[in-house]
């Protein structure tokens, strides 16, 4: 059985993912946000959350697919 406080996780990190395909960065970070308020160690949201902070800092290009690069190591 999954607890409320997990839904609750994964529901943000639900609409985060919403939010970053339609390139809304700074609401997609926030809702990752919210997600580790709840558990600070959940990855997925950790990663999307850093990767809408690089999209807020140089967005993507016109035509982009949702796909992330990763240039450096």
């Amino acid at each position: 059985m999954i607890t409320e406080e997990k839904r609750r996780l994964l529901d943000l990190f639900k609409e985060g993912r919403r939010l970053y395909t339609m390139q809304k960065f700074a609401e997609a970070r926030d809702a990752f946000a919210q997600a580790l308020k709840i558990d600070r160690e959940d990855g997925p949201s950790r990663v999307y959350w850093a990767r809408c902070k690089h999209y807020l800092e140089s967005p993507p290009d016109p035509g982009w697919d949702g796909v992330f690069t990763m240039k450096d190591k």
